[in-house]
Formats: structure tokens, C-alpha cells, sequence
């Protein structure tokens, strides 16, 4: 067989025939053990039966010894009468016959000595291949017997000469408790249990069959609506059933997933027409100042265009990073390298070295002391680096960040006093390539994505990054998990 080939499996491949093979096969189980309960049931009251009526014939039995009869030979079970002294019984039902010889009893004669009993008894029939009046249903098997013994010297003299014995011997009376009237009826319980069971099976597997196929019709129209589904288009919804059930959560849950592929969809085709945009601006502006400086040459100033190529070739790249990072962001990539990070520390470092050499602006970083918090330091660098750039192209002349710990959490701030956020763009300041109407100015302003990133790396470390709604200015506040420090203080 070749490997590549699945490999073949001996149930079916339709939910329904395999509902209906499960059912059946649980059917089975169940009816195997109540038809072997049955069994053993009928055949227990039909051997009660049987002994019951065993008693009441070994009783009439000895009643008609009693009287010095010798019983016929027709009896419900089969009996043989033995006395001591005698080598023939001295009565025995019909189906006797066939083992009694006429000059030997089948069953053992009674001990002379002892006191007479009244048992139970197993004895074992001699083996005859021959069926003489159905003796061939006893041959070489054992049964149990009731047995009773009659002394003769209790009859009278002229009551044991009527019965051929001698007055000291002892009469044994033997009814065989022979189970072939409970094994006929247990057989045709059987068989009615058969039927009946071969039956229910079919019933129970159809009923499963078309119960499970009703039940899967929903499932058969959510799939064929969701194989309309394409990655172009994943505008189309299936039809959610009113029952309520397993089938409709999941109508509801595939609907759910379809529109979050389709935001998802509208999401990346805004995000490649707005990167499109963003990269066009500076390769326009570098393309038509080489193609200037190329056609008239003699007239160009080289060392101006030469500084208007590297600042749109600069922007390209921050560009370029900002998108790789993103791209890195949406794939949920782990925190590379994690560590102990003190987020105080980081910050205080970060306002000594943030260039503001050409602007009158103020930076400043308050912190009560170390914020550790676990993850990597470059991109908690970065993420505060992104708010710092922020509050640098919008505040008017101070600019302060806080660090606390507060409540298992490190809290960051980083606020301005610029013109602020309208409330209604406090989320949407954090999509990509977002620019509000003061900021709209690509040479001056940022990529528009440093927000975003920040948001982003704020979740990859479990925190969360929000504008608050403090004035004067804009606020920015970073919550992320704290750690002890790395040396157990």
C-alpha cells in the first residue's frame, strides 16, 4: 500500500451511518445482557417450576406404595422405584424403557442399613444412542432427583408382596428433575428475544439514521454557505437556526468569525493603501529632485539635494522598520530575549538622551524609585521612545513622565501641554497611518504608525497603553505587570 494513501478504516465515512452503527452497537450491548437475563430468568422459574412439580408427583408416588399400588407408567417427569433384594424396578415411568432392560432397575438401589431419607440428590443416567420413547433426551447426562424411601415392614406384609418385595427391604422412590420442559421453553424465549432483537437493532439504527440526518441538514447549509466564503469576499454569512441548540452557537460563531476575517480583510487592505501612500511621498520626493539634479547638473546645488535624498531616504527607513515591526507584532511573536526591565530607570535614561537640543522644549522624568517589570528592555525602550516622540511634535514647552507602582502594576505617564485629543479620537489615534487635522504634515509629523507600535508592544508584555482624559495636553498612561526585583528585595 502506498504511504502516501490514507489509510483505509473499517466504519463508514458518513456522521449518519456511523450515529446509526454507534446507536446499534449500544442497542446490542443492552439487549445481549437483558436477553441473557431473560435467559437465565425463564429457565430459573421454569426449573422452579419443575421441582415444584417433582415434589408433588415424588409425594403421590409414596402415597400409592402406601397403599400397596404400583404406579403406572405415565408421569409428567420421569420416575424409577428401586427396593433392596430386587434387580428390576418395581415401577418406572415410560421413558425408563429405554435404558431398563427389564431385568435390571436403571438407578441405584437404596443401602440396606441407615435411617430412610428424603433428598436431593444427583444421579447420572447410563449413555443410549437409540431413541426409545424419548430416552434419548436423558442419555449420558446428569440430572438432580428427588428421593424418598419407603420401608416395606411398614406397608404390611400383604401390601409389599402386592408390590413384588420382601418385607425388610427398603423402597426408593427417584423423580428425575429433567430440564427438558424449561430448556423448550427457554428455547422459545430465545427465540422470540432474537426477533424481537434483530428488530429493535434495525429500528434503533434507521431512528438514528434520520434523527442524525435532520440534525445535520443545518450543518450540510452552513457548509455550503461557508464554501462561498473566499478571502476577496468574506462578506457572506450563514443562517442561524432558531432552535436555540449546539448547531445554532455554531452558525453564530462561524458568522462571528467570518466578520472578523472580513474587519480583518478591511483592515489589511487599508493598512497596504495607506503604507502604498506613505511610501510614495518621500520616493516621489527623492525621485524628482534626482531627476532634477540629473537634467541640469550644472545648476544644481549638490550638497542640497544630497541632504533632501538621505532625509527622505531616512524616512523611508523609519518606515521600513516601523512596517517590519508591525508585521512582527501581528504575527504574535514571543518577547524576545525577556528580562527584569526597571521601567524608572529606563525612563529617567531616555529624558537625559532624548535629542532636544533645537527645540525649547522641557523634558522631564519623575519616579519614587526601581518599577521592574518582565519583558525586553529595546522594546520597552522603543514603546516609551514612540509616546516621548509623540508629546515632542505636539507640546508646547514641558513635557513630564511619571513612573509609580501602584497595586502589583507599574504605571507610566507621559504628558504634554499641548492642544490635546479631541475625545471622540481618544481610540483612534492608535490605528495606523492616524493623523489628526493639526498633524496632517508628513515632514514634520512621524510615519503615523508610532502609536500604534506602542499599543502593541504595551499588550506582547501583558499591559495595556491608554489616553487619559487629564488636561491641559494629551496623557498617556502604560500599565504594565510588576515583578519583584531581581534581587529578591
Amino acid at each position: 500500500m502506498n504511504a502516501l494513501e490514507p489509510r483505509r478504516r473499517w466504519w463508514p465515512r458518513s456522521v449518519r451511518a456511523r450515529a446509526a452503527l454507534a446507536a446499534a452497537s449500544a442497542a446490542a450491548v443492552v439487549l445481549v445482557g437483558i436477553g441473557w437475563w431473560v435467559h437465565r430468568d425463564v429457565y430459573r422459574q421454569s426449573m422452579d417450576t419443575t421441582t415444584a412439580q417433582a415434589q408433588e408427583q415424588l409425594w403421590g408416588l409414596v402415597g400409592q406404595l402406601e397403599q400397596g399400588v404400583a404406579p403406572d407408567d405415565r408421569s409428567a417427569l420421569p420416575y424409577e422405584i428401586v427396593a433392596t433384594g430386587r434387580r428390576s424396578s418395581v415401577a418406572h415411568s415410560f421413558v425408563m424403557d429405554g435404558f431398563d432392560s427389564g431385568t435390571r432397575h436403571v438407578l441405584p438401589a437404596p443401602p440396606v442399613a441407615g435411617q430412610p431419607e428424603w433428598n436431593i440428590r444427583t444421579v447420572r443416567m447410563p449413555a443410549r444412542h437409540d431413541d426409545v420413547y424419548g430416552s434419548a433426551d436423558l442419555s449420558d447426562r446428569t440430572f438432580r432427583a428427588m428421593t424418598a424411601d419407603v420401608e416395606a415392614r411398614a406397608l404390611g406384609h400383604a401390601k409389599a408382596a402386592a408390590l413384588g418385595v420382601t418385607d425388610d427391604a427398603r423402597l426408593r422412590v427417584y423423580v428425575v428433575l429433567a430440564p427438558q420442559a424449561a430448556e423448550a421453553v427457554v428455547t422459545t424465549a430465545d427465540g422470540l428475544l432474537l426477533r424481537a432483537g434483530i428488530a429493535g437493532l434495525v429500528l434503533i439504527a434507521a431512528v438514528a439514521y434520520t434523527a442524525t440526518r435532520l440534525a445535520l441538514r443545518p450543518v450540510e447549509a452552513i457548509r455550503a454557505r461557508t464554501a462561498s466564503v473566499t478571502a476577496t469576499d468574506p462578506r457572506e454569512r450563514v443562517d442561524v437556526p432558531d432552535t436555540g441548540d449546539e448547531i445554532a452557537a455554531l452558525a453564530t460563531t462561524i458568522n462571528v468569525t467570518l466578520q472578523r476575517l472580513d474587519d480583518a480583510a478591511i483592515q489589511q487592505r487599508r493598512f497596504v493603501a495607506d503604507a502604498a501612500h506613505e511610501l510614495r511621498s518621500p520616493l516621489t520626493t527623492l525621485l524628482a529632485s534626482l531627476e532634477v539634479a540629473l537634467a541640469y547638473p550644472e545648476r544644481t546645488d549638490w550638497p542640497a539635494a544630497t541632504t533632501t535624498a538621505a532625509r527622505q531616504t531616512r524616512r523611508l527607513q523609519a518606515l521600513a522598520e516601523d512596517l517590519l515591526l508591525l508585521a512582527r507584532l501581528d504575527a504574535r511573536v514571543p518577547v524576545a530575549r525577556p528580562a527584569t526591565v526597571d521601567v524608572a530607570a529606563l525612563a529617567s535614561r531616555l529624558t537625559e538622551q532624548y535629542p532636544l537640543a533645537d527645540s525649547p522644549l522641557s523634558l522631564t522624568c519623575d519616579s519614587t524609585g526601581p518599577a521592574f517589570v518582565h519583558g525586553n528592555r529595546n522594546e520597552l525602550e522603543r514603546l516609551l521612545r514612540n509616546l516621548v516622540g509623540n508629546a515632542v511634535r505636539h507640546a508646547a514647552e514641558h513635557i513630564l513622565i511619571t513612573v509609580r507602582n501602584q497595586g502589583g502594576w507599574v504605571v507610566t505617564t507621559v504628558h504634554d501641554d499641548g492642544p490635546g485629543v479631541p475625545a471622540g479620537d481618544a481610540e483612534r489615534i492608535f490605528e495606523r497611518f492616524t493623523r489628526l487635522d493639526d498633524a496632517r504634515s508628513r515632514d514634520s509629523g512621524g510615519t503615523g504608525l508610532g502609536l500604534a507600535i506602542a499599543r502593541d508592544l504595551a499588550r506582547c508584555h501583558h499591559g495595556t497603553l491608554t489616553l487619559t482624559g487629564r488636561t491641559p495636553g494629551a496623557c498617556f498612561l502604560l500599565r504594565l505587570p510588576e515583578v519583584p526585583s531581581p534581587g529578591g528585595e
